[in-house]
């Protein structure tokens, strides 16, 4: 029993050495196929959502608009931008990560839970750089983008980023069998988009049209970060418990789900 102890460990240890190198080869090649085949594409993916809160921003502050809470209009958008794009961003291409990376399927060591993590971890870290960005520039215009309560506005961005993972991964198996969902899943985006409540008050609104907006879990992920920024923000609608949950849930799913049709999709 002694002798069969360190067998055991390394074995173990090679499962995680392989895993690591397995890994490292798909976020490679990942970068290579949508990052312009050079890691300086890396900086520029993370400048879209970047980009899209800027122009938001800039048309309104163009048109004279004035902060629908608070007294920065800049804070008041990023706060709203920033989980919804996050959870965009990293949804939506982890929704298409495994038809674009079918051909890795071949490979015995690499698996869908493989390729689908390659891709979360990518997005993950561009959703950081466009954050990190976006301090910068409102530092540099004068804005204060501290949130009043940080330890709150991590808990929401971390909520929002487990809300990404498990609908992307989940979304990510059925476009394997449905190629059409991914189509169907980027529609459902700009639903999201919308209905987040990034551009206004969710307490201004009347009731029953609050209330269904608050079916959309993203929209949860708004509220909370305008919390952890406006002492004063009303969590009338705020269910921190059904935004975890939802992400939860369906990263559970997921990984059901693959794990039942895990032959399959390696057949092709």
């Amino acid at each position: 029993m002694t002798a069969g102890k360190p067998a055991y460990r390394m074995t173990v240890v090679d499962a995680l050495v392989e895993k690591k190198h397995v890994m490292t080869a798909v976020i490679l090649r990942d970068m290579r196929s949508r990052f312009f085949n050079h890691g300086l594409g890396f900086l520029v993916v993370s400048l879209w959502p970047l980009a899209h809160m800027l122009i938001l921003i800039g048309i309104y502050t163009v048109a004279g608009r004035k902060a629908a809470y608070g007294d920065s209009l800049n804070i008041f958008i990023a706060t709203g931008l920033i989980p919804t794009l996050a959870y965009s961003y990293v949804a939506r291409f982890m929704s298409i990560s495994l038809v674009m990376n079918r051909a890795m399927l071949s490979f015995p060591v690499v698996t869908v839970v493989d390729i689908l993590m390659a891709r979360a971890f990518l997005e993950i870290i561009a959703a950081a750089l466009t954050l990190f960005f976006m301090f910068v520039i409102l530092l540099a215009a004068g804005d204060n983008p501290l949130p009043a309560d940080p330890f709150e506005a991590v808990y929401a961005y971390l909520a929002t980023l487990l809300l990404a993972i498990g609908t992307g991964f989940l979304a990510g198996v059925i476009v394997m069998f449905v190629p059409l969902f991914a189509t169907v899943f980027a529609l459902m985006m700009i639903v999201v988009y919308i209905a987040s409540g990034t551009l206004f008050v969710t307490a201004s609104l009347p009731e029953p049209v609050a209330y269904a907006l608050s079916w959309n879990p993203v929209f949860h992920a708004v509220e909370w970060m305008r919390l952890a920024y406006y002492p004063g923000y009303s969590d009338k609608w705020l269910d921190k418990t059904y935004l975890i949950s939802y992400g939860a849930i369906s990263l559970c799913a997921g990984l059901l789900l693959e794990r039942l049709l895990r032959m399959k999709m390696k057949e092709g």
